[in-house]
């Protein structure tokens, strides 16, 4: 099934428009009118920063048409192929269906990407079959006419420069050349709602991304030291956010005071269990404010091995702090794998700042690297937990991040 966002070009006869194509939401039987609609709603609430925009549906298809002629359609493919639901998009144009229009938007539409390749094929789909012409027969009535319109092309069926696209639908015929992949993955919101803990490294919203591609609404969660951290840093954390709510949708930001926590590990705990007592307490935080957000599970970035707190036994402890699922979707992952990634979603350079996060304070020089959790609970029953918990989650911060 494809989606059609229409949005009218400024070419005097002719509108343009982006086609959509679903990915896996074609599989989901049942529940397939539940995933459209979510993706649907998606559709509307990420075009409507770009301006004002009509939107219907009709026979498979989505129409968005923009209510003034001013539409950025640059802007709105760039907002489209960062919506998951989608697996591939292209630009096309839309002509009346009669067999010489639709060549004289071809040739029109295309005229560029035709003059700038060699040879091409034409791939015809007649969906509306009350449309006078069979698929076989627009391919050969198009493409004798672009020879002759780009008499320098030649046709070539098997490895083409351009393949050229008309679908001739209940609406219009629609032309294009190519598909973009688009961000794939199923709609936010229909795999539930979970709470990320999100630092100002590199893995953490690479997570983030990944668990909003498999539907999840996001809420994030992050922990300022100050006068240890800056505000610089949570600034920092806030791009991140910024830059991966281009995929997932807008969300919230709770800023957790930590400082006082912190200090009281220091003072308190022998030094090699610093780190180990400190994500404990973060997911126990964490995992309140889910819960009164109505989330049902924390997502972390944690990638075994990498550091002395993501071992085995360090993430055992760290979960036992909590009773809901933690999501660590680049548990298996090396580091140039989440650094490929963070690239793609353009949050590397933001990572890679140099404004420290509350994870890097009163770092042990030999943290534990297989700790116990009778002891680490040992070590953590010196701090009077619950008064410095409850502090902190009175004190957040709260931010809408779009």
């Amino acid at each position: 099934m494809g989606i059609f966002v229409h949005i009218l070009s400024s070419r005097s006869y002719m509108k343009e428009i982006i086609l959509l194509k679903l990915g896996e939401i074609v599989l989901k039987g049942l529940n397939r009118k539940n995933f459209e609609d979510k993706l649907l709603r998606s559709i509307r609430r990420r075009l409507y920063k770009i301006g004002e925009f009509q939107v219907k549906a009709a026979q498979s298809t989505i129409y968005v048409e923009p209510v003034h002629d001013d539409a950025d359609m640059d802007e709105a493919e760039d907002c489209v192929s960062k919506i998951f639901g989608i697996a591939a998009y292209a630009r096309a144009c839309v002509a009346e269906k009669d067999l010489d229009k639709i060549k004289e938007a071809a040739a029109e539409y295309l005229s560029e990407t035709l003059e700038d390749c060699k040879t091409f094929k034409i791939e015809a789909k007649r969906s509306d079959k009350k449309f006078p012409f069979k698929s076989p027969e627009i391919s050969a009535e198009l493409g004798a006419y672009l020879l002759e319109k780009f008499p320098h092309l030649t046709v070539d069926v098997h490895q083409p420069d351009v393949v050229v696209t008309v679908e001739v639908r209940d609406f219009g015929a629609y032309i294009r050349s190519g598909l973009e992949r688009g961000a794939g993955g199923i709609p936010v919101g229909t795999g539930g709602k979970a709470c990320v803990l999100i630092s100002g490294g590199i893995d953490s919203p690479v997570a983030s991304f990944m668990m909003a591609k498999r539907g999840l609404e996001l809420m994030a969660v992050h922990f300022a030291s100050p006068p240890y951290t800056s505000e610089r840093a949570e600034e920092k954390v806030v791009e991140l956010l910024s830059r991966v709510a281009k995929y997932s949708g807008r969300l919230k930001m709770y800023t957790v005071p930590f400082t006082k926590i912190q200090e009281q590990i220091r003072e308190k705990c022998k030094e090699d269990y610093f780190t180990i007592i400190m994500r404990r307490f973060m997911m126990k935080i964490s995992e309140r404010l889910a819960q009164d957000k109505g989330a049902q599970a924390l997502i972390t970035g944690e990638s075994l091995g990498q550091v002395a707190s993501q071992t085995i036994g360090a993430i055992a402890c760290t979960d036992a702090a909590c009773t809901m699922p933690v999501f660590r979707p680049l548990l298996g992952m090396d580091k140039e794998e989440i650094i490929e990634i963070s690239r793609k979603i353009n949050t590397f350079e933001v990572s890679i700042q140099p404004y420290e996060d509350c994870c890097t304070v009163f770092t042990p020089k030999h943290p534990r690297t297989r700790p116990e959790l009778q002891k680490v609970l040992a070590e953590e029953e010196k701090i009077d937990s619950e008064p410095l918990i409850e502090e902190a989650i009175l004190n957040v911060a709260v931010r809408d991040i779009v």
